[in-house]
Protein backbone atom coordinates (compact mmCIF):
# COMPACT_ATOMS: atom_id res chain seq x y z
CA UNK A 1 0.00 0.00 0.00
CA UNK A 2 1.63 3.33 -1.18
CA UNK A 3 1.09 6.44 1.54
CA UNK A 4 0.14 9.84 -1.09
CA UNK A 5 2.06 12.90 0.92
CA UNK A 6 -1.03 15.15 0.51
CA UNK A 7 1.68 17.95 0.82
CA UNK A 8 2.99 17.13 -2.32
CA UNK A 9 0.06 17.62 -3.75
CA UNK A 10 -1.10 20.27 -2.56
CA UNK A 11 0.00 23.64 -4.33
CA UNK A 12 2.30 25.95 -2.51
CA UNK A 13 1.57 29.33 -1.64
CA UNK A 14 3.34 31.64 -3.55
CA UNK A 15 4.07 35.54 -2.14
CA UNK A 16 4.81 38.13 -5.53
CA UNK A 17 6.48 41.22 -5.45
CA UNK A 18 4.51 44.20 -5.38
CA UNK A 19 5.94 45.39 -8.78
CA UNK A 20 5.12 41.59 -10.15
CA UNK A 21 1.84 41.71 -9.57
CA UNK A 22 1.09 45.53 -10.63
CA UNK A 23 2.65 44.70 -14.07
CA UNK A 24 0.35 41.56 -14.25
CA UNK A 25 -2.42 43.71 -13.74
CA UNK A 26 -1.17 45.92 -16.91
CA UNK A 27 -0.30 42.97 -18.84
CA UNK A 28 -3.96 41.66 -18.17
CA UNK A 29 -5.59 45.12 -19.61
CA UNK A 30 -2.67 45.36 -22.61
CA UNK A 31 -3.20 41.28 -23.25
CA UNK A 32 -7.18 41.69 -22.94
CA UNK A 33 -7.08 37.95 -21.75
CA UNK A 34 -6.41 37.07 -18.56
CA UNK A 35 -6.31 33.65 -19.27
CA UNK A 36 -3.36 34.00 -21.87
CA UNK A 37 -1.55 35.85 -18.81
CA UNK A 38 -2.55 33.55 -16.46
CA UNK A 39 -1.16 30.79 -18.77
CA UNK A 40 2.27 32.80 -19.27
CA UNK A 41 2.99 34.06 -16.36
CA UNK A 42 2.06 30.60 -14.40
CA UNK A 43 -0.78 32.18 -11.80
CA UNK A 44 -4.06 30.71 -10.95
CA UNK A 45 -6.95 33.46 -12.51
CA UNK A 46 -8.65 33.77 -9.83
CA UNK A 47 -5.33 35.25 -8.18
CA UNK A 48 -5.04 37.74 -11.59
CA UNK A 49 -8.43 38.98 -10.81
CA UNK A 50 -7.96 39.53 -7.34
CA UNK A 51 -5.80 41.49 -7.62
CA UNK A 52 -7.34 43.88 -11.17
CA UNK A 53 -9.79 44.34 -8.70
CA UNK A 54 -8.26 45.18 -5.72
CA UNK A 55 -5.73 47.77 -8.11
CA UNK A 56 -9.39 49.15 -9.04
CA UNK A 57 -10.43 49.97 -5.33
CA UNK A 58 -7.50 51.07 -4.12
CA UNK A 59 -5.42 52.37 -6.91
CA UNK A 60 -1.80 53.38 -5.51
CA UNK A 61 -2.39 51.68 -2.43
CA UNK A 62 -2.94 47.86 -3.59
CA UNK A 63 -0.97 45.40 -2.29
CA UNK A 64 0.18 46.87 0.83
CA UNK A 65 2.15 43.71 1.37
CA UNK A 66 1.33 40.73 4.64
CA UNK A 67 -0.63 41.70 7.76
CA UNK A 68 -0.94 45.85 6.57
CA UNK A 69 -4.69 46.66 5.46
CA UNK A 70 -5.49 47.85 2.49
CA UNK A 71 -6.49 51.55 3.05
CA UNK A 72 -7.74 54.42 0.55
CA UNK A 73 -5.95 57.53 0.63
CA UNK A 74 -9.00 58.97 2.57
CA UNK A 75 -9.00 55.89 5.24
CA UNK A 76 -5.37 56.28 5.48
CA UNK A 77 -6.15 60.19 6.27
CA UNK A 78 -8.34 59.58 8.84
CA UNK A 79 -6.45 56.68 10.47
CA UNK A 80 -2.98 59.10 10.56
CA UNK A 81 -5.48 61.80 12.26
CA UNK A 82 -6.63 59.01 14.53
CA UNK A 83 -3.50 57.79 16.14
CA UNK A 84 -2.39 62.10 16.11
CA UNK A 85 -5.47 62.66 18.41
CA UNK A 86 -4.56 59.89 20.42
CA UNK A 87 -1.00 61.07 20.99
CA UNK A 88 -2.48 64.36 21.88
CA UNK A 89 -4.87 63.25 24.28
CA UNK A 90 -2.50 61.38 25.96
CA UNK A 91 0.23 64.69 26.42
CA UNK A 92 -3.11 66.27 27.95
CA UNK A 93 -3.16 63.93 30.45
CA UNK A 94 -0.10 63.96 31.30
CA UNK A 95 -0.03 67.50 31.71
CA UNK A 96 -3.11 67.72 33.53
CA UNK A 97 -1.60 65.27 36.13
CA UNK A 98 1.50 67.09 36.17
CA UNK A 99 -0.05 70.40 37.48
CA UNK A 100 -2.07 68.35 40.00
CA UNK A 101 1.57 67.40 41.34
CA UNK A 102 2.68 70.60 40.92
CA UNK A 103 -0.07 72.46 42.97
CA UNK A 104 -0.10 69.85 45.71
CA UNK A 105 3.52 70.41 46.15
CA UNK A 106 3.09 74.25 46.18
CA UNK A 107 0.47 73.85 48.93
CA UNK A 108 2.89 72.45 50.78
CA UNK A 109 5.57 74.46 50.78
CA UNK A 110 3.67 77.75 51.02
CA UNK A 111 1.94 75.87 54.26
CA UNK A 112 -1.34 76.50 53.57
Amino acid sequence: MQVVNLAIMRRKAKHYTLEFKQKAVELSYAKGSVAQVCEDLDILPAVLYRWRKEQKNYGKNSFPGRGNPKMTDQQKEIARLKKQLKEAELERDILKKAIGIFSASDKKNTGS
